[in-house]
């Protein structure tokens, strides 16, 4: 049986009309909300990252997600911020850490989901006697998204202009209410290296990915340069 792991965040009311709810929280105490729901991303005892994104004009303002097994561990990465809310804490992006901690199989997994509300700014914080620096955006993701085929694939990503890579990771997941099958997940191999300031991903399917949506996120952390 799927566990919903809750993870709440505070948000401001909209007065507009509310959106229908599903089975998870992440449009809970929003009167006005998009639900985004994310691929079923396979889970390993390395942290792996997820990104998803609310739709233009919108920011991330609740999230939840469900697991296959009460042995992953999810959270989400969020900005320094006070008060603690959409659009201090959270952008239009929010990107989704999990791992699996104990138990589980091939198959375990967890399905991302965000609440989204209009973008409407974010408070401002007060000036110290201090001359420190306040914490920053030091980095920015380049995120990229293959739709799975049978066969090899090889992507070549780089950071933008002017900036320098930092790391990489890659995240495999599966489209669909209901989540992979260990055929499905072994059907799909994926790994990449960073070489010459590039992030270099392979995937390598069998004929199996035919009978389900695929994808692979590669995800490279980049600063200026």
């Amino acid at each position: 049986m799927r566990r919903v792991l809750a993870l709440a965040l505070a948000a401001a009311a909209c007065a507009v009309a509310a959106s229908p709810a599903g089975a998870t929280n992440e449009c809970r105490g929003l009167q006005v909300c998009v639900p985004v729901a994310g691929p079923w991303v396979v889970a390993s005892p390395g942290q792996v990252e997820f990104q998803l994104s609310c739709p233009k004009r919108y920011i991330v303002a609740g999230l939840d997600a469900e697991l296959t097994t009460r042995g992953i561990d999810v959270g989400f990465v969020g900005n320094l911020g006070s008060p603690v809310n959409p659009g201090i804490t959270t952008s239009r992006d929010a990107v989704f850490l999990g791992r699996l901690v104990r138990g589980g199989d091939a198959a375990s997994s967890f399905r991302p989901h965000i609440g989204c509300i209009p973008a409407s700014g974010g408070g401002s914080r007060t000036p110290t006697a201090y001359h420190a620096f306040p914490p920053g955006a030091p980095t920015a993701r380049v995120v990229i998204q293959l739709k799975v085929k049978p066969g090899t694939t090889i992507q070549r990503v780089r950071c933008n202009r002017s900036q320098r890579l930092v790391s990489a990771s890659h995240a495999v997941g599966f489209l669909g209410e209901a989540p992979p099958t260990s055929r499905l997940v072994h059907a799909v191999q994926a790994s990449h290296v960073v070489r010459d300031g590039a992030a270099i991903l392979t995937v390598k399917a069998t004929g199996a990915v035919a009978e389900t949506q695929a994808v692979v996120q590669l995800d490279l952390l980049c600063t200026p340069t």
